[in-house]
């Protein structure tokens, strides 16, 4: 319990809508930064095989870099259809890091042919890294599919492409989103082992 404690915890990311669902999501128990906030301005390279691979990659050279507790996030999407792609890939499927409408054009002309349903999910996996302690990880996931064209204007990344229980996650107002979506999964599991 003593991480709860903790007034600061940086967010390892430069993402405004990961910064955003996260602050939503933890609610007022810490004060969170970004990196930009926080002073860390050097580039990481993930480089794992996994969403919790680059979640503590991310995490454990935030925390050695600004001696503070880290909160690190890696997540994507994973089409049954194309074998779990983009999957660690998702942020620079098309190529260039965060090009979400690249993403979601190259994903939507590798799916051209694919019947519906196209289930897919979307995975977050958490790592909490605190000087001196060992790193926690946590996932959640959230079963949806993927759409034949975008649809509303929310949200950031796949939203627009990502339909869960018949709604893409980029029309749902941010309250519904953050009850059911992979990142509200993986910060329930998180504080479960603190």
């Amino acid at each position: 319990m003593a991480v709860m404690e903790r007034e600061r915890l940086v967010l390892a990311t430069r993402n405004e809508g990961k910064a955003l669902e996260m602050t939503a999501l933890l609610g007022g128990g810490f004060t969170l930064i970004t990196l930009t906030e926080a002073g860390f301005a050097g580039d990481i390279e993930e480089d794992g095989r996994t969403f919790a691979d680059n979640a503590a990659i991310k995490a454990e050279t935030v925390c050695r870099a600004l001696n503070a507790s880290v909160l690190a996030d890696d997540s994507g999407l994973v089409v049954d259809a194309l074998g779990g792609a983009p999957g660690v890939y998702s942020a620079r499927y098309a190529g260039k890091h965060g090009d979400d409408a690249a993403n979601n054009a190259l994903l939507l002309e590798q799916l051209r042919d694919t019947p519906a349903p196209r289930l897919a999910r979307y995975v977050c996996a958490l790592a909490l890294a605190r000087p001196g302690l060992p790193t926690l990880t946590a996932e959640g996931v959230c079963e949806g599919e993927i759409g034949f064209a975008p649809d509303g204007s929310g949200g950031f990344g796949y939203d627009p492409l990502f339909i869960y229980n018949g709604e893409s996650f980029a029309r749902m107002n941010a309250d519904a989103k953050n009850r059911v979506s992979h990142r509200a999964a993986a910060v329930r599991n998180i504080l479960r082992l603190l």
